[in-house]
């Protein structure tokens, strides 16, 4: 059944909420919605302390790593991890207390999904250790997964023939669309209905969502199949539109998330 799963996107080492797209390599950097004055492990406890378990922690780009340990830290073995992860890294991420590990990037080369990496990254994590990250942008009547940072649209459809194959070597997807990430402008209603319709794996889905209904709305469109992450609505994130407690309530009288 649909939960709220909560998040800590760390960026130059803060717990900052941004527009997804303006994550660019060059320019004058990212636009920040929200940058908090607490440590990375003061949201990590918070979760801890109101059981809200399969929540994530995402990397964007470097000068994390030092935040990151601290959240996991807070709560081992309680949050995923994402960001930069790899085969020669994975192992690490999950000693210092990463439920899950969350892979994107690496897995793609030249825009197409790496058969070869898929299985590299098999040999050291197992299925129920891995998240599969298909954080995509929509083009045409589709989406299409987005790597290095969601700048770089690959030809990999999120589809039922992609998800069924991944399936085979993750337990979990993660998906923000990365078009209406941070703008609080609402969810990607078609994906959110994609991803309940196709997904074979418990589905986390992150983007826009700016109210409390918008739980209950994911509930209808994916029949309860797909978790809602909320970030810069988020009133311990800045916001306005949405309150902590009630996420929290929200899941109190939902059965947990299978993670």
């Amino acid at each position: 059944m649909t939960c709220f799963r909560p998040c800590i996107d760390l960026h130059a080492g803060k717990v900052k909420q941004i527009v997804g797209g303006t994550l660019l390599d060059a320019g004058p950097g990212p636009r920040t919605n929200f940058e908090s004055e607490q440590p990375p492990e003061y949201y990590a406890d918070l979760y801890r302390r109101d059981g809200l378990e399969g929540g994530h922690v995402i990397a964007l780009g470097p000068g994390n790593e030092q935040a990151a340990q601290a959240a996991l830290a807070a709560w081992p073995g309680g949050m995923q991890f994402g960001g930069g992860v790899n085969p020669s890294n994975a192992r690490r991420w999950l000693d210092a207390g990463a439920s899950k590990v969350i892979v994107t990037s690496y897995l793609f080369e030249d825009g197409q999904l790496s058969q070869r990496k898929l299985d590299e990254l098999a040999q050291v994590v197992p299925p129920q250790q891995l998240v599969i990250d298909l954080s995509c942008r929509r083009r045409g009547e589709g989406w299409f997964v987005a790597t290095q940072r969601w700048q770089v649209v690959t030809d990999a459809a999120v589809n039922a023939e992609l998800l069924q194959h991944l399936a085979n070597y993750c337990s979990e997807f993660l998906v923000h669309a990365a078009d209406v990430e941070g703008l609080c402008q609402g969810i990607d209603e078609p994906l959110v209905q994609r991803l309940g319709d196709v997904s074979p794996l418990p589905c986390t889905y992150a983007g826009g969502a700016k109210s409390l209904d918008d739980l209950s709305r994911v509930r209808q469109l994916s029949a309860g199949r797909v978790d809602l992450t909320y970030g810069s609505a988020l009133d311990i994130f800045g916001g306005t539109l949405v309150r902590y407690a009630d996420c929290v309530a929200f899941n109190h009288a939902s059965p947990p998330p299978a993670t």
